[in-house]
């Protein structure tokens, strides 16, 4: 999760820019750095590695800039070099940015046409470009911003500082957190409350589409129209806590918005997103070419991403799968004399049994790999490969962000074991991955649809029971969905195969159990439909996640439909996850439950 951070001020701003980026550094990157306006001149200090290397080269080259901008970049278009490394500039300005641009290749071409040559192999000075190109035209820095915004395609957030420009810095989000701060005769940007945290604790929340054009006389921001709009000073707790809610009612809700960023960012560790080639995490080795059988194994929430990485990598790479829950695979003794590749999944990497059981795995010599979002933890020190998630800290119990960084390591790692394998041709790897770099816009559309789902958590707050019905990639989900709905709301929730519906379940339908089906337009959604058919016959009442051309088919007439967008299949598990979040949150509120941290359940599992 990249930071950003900008200050106008009439003080020097590199030290603070500095200790702001030293707030962000919990984000994970693999480079930094600043520019400042030096007498209305542009200027830029950048370094890998740590911020200690960037220290180091401004101790060197002091800079007295009254206005600047800062980042921590993790990687992502591009590797990990100087050359990549924020901020980007362009003839009339600086740039900082957090997320992805999807359609940056289109524009990038477009530029080149226009005899842009570019100096690095981002996304980002994409935008740098498009906007001097505007100013060249003669728009104003607001104007040329605005008029690229509606150009971009993708979930991201921007700051930009323009030259010879001492009063103005602008800031721009879609998708990606934003947050500006009032001082006295100095204003801020960053990536979150924590990151201004030093400086004032008067913090404006950015909401979607917005952006805010900061100078030392105040703050105005802008809607995606480009109509003025207010949006409420909240006193930040950034000053108290090291991870801030913001302007969430709950860590959950703030997790769950926060997808859009983070699974991007995990994408990028498995795909050079300038090539559009997959590839394994920086300093691991697999070899997939060789692996015949994967046996995967995870507790709870992992165990629900680790079945859906099933369906990967036996219908992208054709490797076949075991599966067990981490608390049964070592006294199952099953034969692993066949198994190249023991896969463990777990969001703290602390947990017991999952811990267990990569011991096991390693006793018997297996081949041992971990996807897990603590990289100093136990489980990623003793795995052979080390395959992140970098969801960044998860406070809620109830995991989110984690879940959907787990779904989007698992598809693109299957994608290139798929590759390795010789079963996907370099062609369909490109169009896998640019399918794979709409999740984070995807993932901004449903969330978009919670208005309606909390209208429908009203209504699941007046039942005791709740039925989930899947096929395919969304069965899955429909064992997620329950989990989340009796991790917090308490209401008793049970996931099904929806072709099991008749071997049990059916049985307990009538007016009073509601049946939530997860049925997006794939190759199982007709005998899913009979299956909804069969509840309605029995008075269930139902409620139906599924695109437009599921929405159209007409299962039956009295169902509760939420209309997510259309994707492609590999991406439905990592989208459709997110609705199942939220009506678990929503219906959880209304019964008035500790969301965050709900009776009985610990964060981290760490005894058998």
């Amino acid at each position: 999760m990249c930071g950003i951070i900008g200050i106008i001020s009439k003080e020097p701003v590199a030290d603070r820019l500095i200790d702001s980026l030293k707030r962000l550094e919990y984000r994970g990157y693999d480079s930094a750095g600043i520019a400042t306006l030096e007498d209305g001149a542009l200027t830029r200090l950048r370094a890998e590695g740590k911020l200690v290397n960037l220290i180091e080269k401004l101790k060197a080259e002091p800079r007295a800039g009254t206005i600047g901008i800062g980042h921590t970049r993790w990687a992502t278009h591009g590797a990990a070099t100087e050359a990549n490394a924020h901020p980007h500039r362009s003839e009339h300005l600086a740039i900082v940015h957090n997320g992805i641009i999807e359609n940056y290749r289109e524009l990038k071409a477009e530029l080149e046409a226009d005899g842009v040559t570019f100096e690095s192999q981002t996304d980002t000075e994409t935008v740098a470009h498009l906007v001097s190109r505007e100013i060249k035209r003669g728009a104003s820095p607001k104007d040329a911003v605005h008029a690229v915004l509606g150009r971009l395609e993708g979930a991201f957030s921007l700051g930009f500082l323009f030259d010879g420009e001492e009063n103005v810095l602008i800031g721009a989000r879609r998708g990606s957190p934003l947050v500006v701060g009032e001082g006295e005769g100095e204003m801020f940007l960053g990536s979150d409350a924590i990151a201004l945290s030093p400086f004032t604790d008067r913090i404006r929340y950015l909401e979607e589409g917005d952006f805010a054009v900061l100078s030392h006389h105040g703050i105005e921001i802008f809607d995606e129209h480009g109509k003025e709009v207010v949006r409420p000073i909240k006193q930040s707790t950034g000053k108290s806590f090291y991870v801030d809610k913001g302007n969430y009612r709950h860590f959950m809700q703030k997790e769950i918005y926060e997808q859009p960023e983070v699974i991007g960012h995990t994408l990028g560790a498995f795909v050079d997103l300038t090539t559009g080639r997959t590839r394994l995490p920086v300093g691991q080795s697999l070899d997939f070419s060789k692996i015949r059988r994967i046996a995967l194994s995870a507790c709870g929430t992992g165990f629900y991403a680790s079945l859906v990485g099933r369906y990967y990598f036996e219908r992208y790479a054709r490797i076949a799968c075991d599966l067990d829950v981490a608390s049964e695979f070592r006294y199952r003794e099953s034969p692993l004399e066949d198994v190249d590749l023991a896969l463990f999944v777990s969001q703290s990497g602390e947990t017991a049994d999952t811990l267990a059981s990569l011991r096991h795995a390693k006793g018997e010599g297996l081949t041992t790999a971990a996807i897990v979002n603590v990289a100093e933890s136990t489980i990623a020190r003793e795995a052979d490969a080390v395959l992140p998630t970098l969801a960044g800290p998860e406070i809620g119990v109830a995991s989110t962000k984690a879940f959907t960084c787990q779904l989007m390591a698992l598809a693109a790692l299957a994608v290139h074991a798929g590759v390795e394998k010789g079963r996907i041709s370099a062609q369909d790897e490109l169009a896998f991955t640019r399918t794979l770099q709409e999740a984070p816009r995807l993932v901004n559309e449903a969330i978009a649809l919670e208005g309606q789902i909390e209208t429908l958590a009203r209504r699941m707050a007046t039942r005791n029971h709740a039925l989930f019905l899947g096929r395919g990639f969304s069965y899955p989900l429909a064992l997620e969905g329950a989990l989340k709905l009796k991790e917090i709301s308490y209401i008793h929730a049970e996931g099904y195969a929806a072709g099991e519906l008749k071997h049990g379940p059916i049985a307990l339908i009538d007016e009073t159990m509601p049946v939530v089906v997860v049925a997006p337009h794939d190759r199982s959604f007709e005998k899913t439909a009979s299956n909804v058919q069969e509840v309605a016959a029995r008075g269930g009442e139902i409620i139906l996640f599924t695109d437009a051309k599921g929405a159209a088919s007409g299962i039956v007439d009295n169902v509760h439909t939420i209309v997510m967008p259309e994707m492609p299949e590999i991406l439905t598990p990592i989208v459709y996850a997110v609705p199942l979040q939220l009506l678990a949150y929503h219906t959880a509120i209304q019964m008035g439950t500790d969301v965050d941290q709900p009776r009985n359940l610990a964060k981290s599992v760490t005894v058998e």
